[in-house]
């Protein structure tokens, strides 16, 4: 039996990181594809429940905005207090002040 060289060992590696890089590339292509199409159509808004804070803040009167407020703020299926540490926690994280971040909704993500 012929003792392989150092040619053989790098053909050997650099078919192997070709098959691996083949097989990424085509991966990539099929998450593309698929991205392009939308599988099972898009999910509709979840219906308020009765009394839920989404349905208070809605019904609240459009007035003029406080300085520094960022606008109107939809939340689904969330609590106030939750939706309030949320902010901080993503404030604090940023390193920023909240007022100089835009909330447009918080939605709670069940399993």
């Amino acid at each position: 039996m012929e003792a392989m060289t150092i040619i053989d060992y790098c053909f050997y590696a650099a078919m192997g990181l070709t098959v691996v890089f083949c097989a990424l590339i085509f991966l990539m292509l099929v998450i593309w594809i698929m991205g392009k199409f939308e599988f099972g159509g898009k999910k509709e808004e979840a219906p308020a429940k009765a009394g839920a804070p989404a349905a208070a803040a809605a019904a609240a009167p459009a007035g003029p905005v406080a300085p520094g407020t960022a606008g109107e703020l939809k939340l689904y299926d969330t609590d106030p207090r939750d939706a309030a540490m949320i902010m901080a926690i993503v404030a604090d994280e940023l390193g920023k002040p909240l007022n100089e971040l835009r909330f447009t909704s918080i939605r709670e993500v069940r399993k």
